[in-house]
């Protein structure tokens, strides 16, 4: 074992051991090599659940004037496209 693994134990259920292994075979690869791609799907499907969005505002929303002026929440929701 390298010094950049960590070695763990867990309990499954042995039908599915019996499929994963099964898996692995017809995939032609181990059934360690199955879980870990298995893991780094499922932590790469965390870490991206949430895209952070941001409001552009290139071109601005309201062209500038240099003058203060007055948008009801209605008014800005049908300038925006949250789509």
């Amino acid at each position: 074992m390298d010094q950049e693994s960590v070695r763990t134990s867990i309990d499954i259920p042995r039908q599915l051991h019996k499929r994963l292994h099964q898996l692995a075979a017809k995939r032609g690869c181990s059934a360690r090599q199955l879980i870990l791609r298995s893991i780094e799907h499922a932590v790469e499907d965390s870490e991206s659940e949430r895209p952070k969005r941001r409001l552009r505002l290139d071109p601005p929303i309201v062209k500038s004037t240099g003058k203060p002026f007055n948008l009801t929440n209605d008014q800005i929701y049908e300038l925006i496209d949250l789509a």
